[in-house]
């Protein structure tokens, strides 16, 4: 990226933006710019302004000071219609589509091509489809249904859909918070496609490796504030850190438990057709134990299987020497096992509830008295003080959660499922999409639960994560436990166990 060329290169400008909402200033004069081909990372931590400001971009909230210029062109009210005009467009992280139509009906929803009878002219809505694929250099097939869609390939496409209504900015907030691995890097080759070709994009990310691996730019801001804007090749890992955190942020790391606890749960010869197969496992009590693989692996089938999302299997299961079962969540919560998914909007939080709401739903039982009543300033006092722990940024415990960024939303999932006091937590993906002063604070609290003997159970593919937080590490291939590691032990490395990953090579102490 050229750092020489002049403001006149700019197609977005906001300047002195400002933002309140009852009880929180969320934008202080905040400038913010985006040049003609370029890729513009904005990051912060959790509540630090950055949705509130694409939100004022988008005409989403109308800003309380400040003006926004397109093309050097001042827009005034910034309107969600005006910013679709100015080619101005954000890309959610779950694409909408209609599952059962093709990508083509997908791309021309609502202006399918028709013959004079009107009937579709489906020849020509194949055609131009294909076409416009093929001008971003998108290679798929446009009869395919929707549903059958990787979810990079619906984001591709939706960020195609977007250049073609003549966006020129697309903001992408947390794109790959949903993406496997394997997947992210084909993302990054569409992005840059289509910067090449002379779009912007505003790339959010608490990834902060994607960051120096994709954009241009980055711009810090911090509690509603700019606090700095510099080229990616002029900053480092650790001094981006220290500018979102506004401090040095250790990484936590747990530390290695004396002795095993009691079993806890049981597993042994569990199996789901398509899932997994013959899978044995113990959780014990006070340990945390790391369960791995490549997308579709068995390892997240598992945990959505033990918590009653999905059957179980055949097989047996045992809870505290208990013959254990789930078919729905209900059973499993009230047998102790709870659950922390990867998707947190449709599985782990009511938006338009309150932070109160949501984290004391699954305790009503034990918060009402007799005649059945909520027993209020105890459910105060419990949701208070775990959003002091948490560091849950809200106005109040009574706003709804849906206001909240994404990952004080993932602190109230998290608050919701230590409140119900489990024997087992099984969490998916429990950092995904925090800064890494959130993602501390949330490991911390799950180091505390195993203090008091809970076993935890995290499914992910953060490698190093996983290293630094797990007692045992188990290894899931193709739908079978290949491998299991321990800390302490000689092969405890990245490299190890990332060649079973890979490779599903099956140690001789678990063939």
């Amino acid at each position: 990226m050229d750092e020489s060329r002049t403001v006149s290169d700019n197609v977005i400008e906001l300047r002195g933006i400002g933002k309140s909402f009852p009880g929180v200033r969320a934008l202080a004069g905040v400038d913010f710019t985006v040049r003609r081909g370029e890729i513009h990372a904005l990051v912060g931590k959790n509540g630090a302004g950055k949705s509130t400001l694409m939100h004022v971009l988008t005409g989403i909230y109308p800003a309380d000071e400040g003006e926004i210029l397109v093309r050097g062109e001042r827009v005034d009210p910034m309107t969600p219609a005006r910013a679709r005009q100015a080619g101005i467009v954000l890309v959610a992280q779950h694409a909408k589509f209609v599952p059962g139509l093709s990508i083509a009906e997908n791309i021309f929803v609502g202006e399918w091509p028709r013959w004079r009878g009107g009937f579709v002219d489906w020849g020509q809505l194949y055609r131009k489809a294909q076409d416009r694929l093929d001008q971003v250099g998108l290679d798929l097939d446009v009869r395919r249904k929707a549903e059958g869609l990787s979810v990079a390939e619906r984001q591709m496409v939706d960020i195609a859909r977007a250049l073609f209504a003549d966006a020129s900015v697309v903001i992408l907030d947390e794109p790959t918070a949903p993406l496997p691995k394997h997947e992210v890097e084909l993302l990054f080759r569409f992005v840059r496609r289509q910067r090449e070709r002379g779009a912007s994009f505003v790339y959010i990310s608490h990834y902060l490796e994607e960051v120096f691996a994709l954009a241009d730019r980055v711009t810090i801001v911090r509690d509603g504030q700019v606090v700095g804007v510099h080229p990616v090749s002029a900053v480092t890992p650790r001094e981006l850190i220290r500018a979102i955190s506004g401090t040095d942020v250790e990484r936590f790391r747990r530390t290695a438990r004396a002795t095993e606890g009691d079993a806890v749960l049981r597993i042994a010869g569990l199996s789901r057709p398509g899932a997994y197969e013959g899978v044995d496992l113990t959780l014990h009590a006070g340990e945390v134990v790391g369960l791995t693989g490549l997308e579709g692996c068995g390892n997240a089938a598992l945990a959505r299987g033990l918590f009653g999302l999905e059957p179980m299997g055949e097989g047996n299961v045992d809870l505290d020497g208990r013959l254990y079962w789930a078919r729905q969540p209900g059973e499993a919560l009230a047998q102790g096992v709870a659950y922390l998914p990867r998707d947190r909007h449709g599985l782990g939080i009511i938006g338009i509830r309150g932070v109160r709401e949501n984290v004391a739903l699954p305790i009503l039982r034990r918060l009402s008295n007799r005649l059945g009543m909520i027993r209020g300033g105890e459910e105060r006092r419990l949701v208070a003080g775990y959003v002091e722990a948490l560091g849950i940024k809200t106005a109040g415990i009574d706003q709804p959660v849906e206001l909240l960024s994404g990952g004080n939303q993932q602190k109230v999932v998290v608050a919701k499922l230590v409140a119900t006091r489990p024997k087992v937590l099984l969490l998916d993906e429990p950092t995904q999409g925090v800064d890494v002063q959130a993602k501390v604070e949330i490991l911390r609290i799950v180091d505390d639960l195993t203090t008091r003997g809970v076993a935890v159970g995290v499914v992910s593919d953060e490698l190093s994560e996983l290293l630094e937080i797990c007692d045992r590490i188990v290894v899931f291939y193709r739908g079978r436990i290949a491998s299991e590691f321990r800390r302490g032990e000689s092969d405890w490395t990245h490299e190890a166990v990332l060649g079973v990953i890979e490779g599903g090579a099956v140690r001789d102490d678990v063939a």
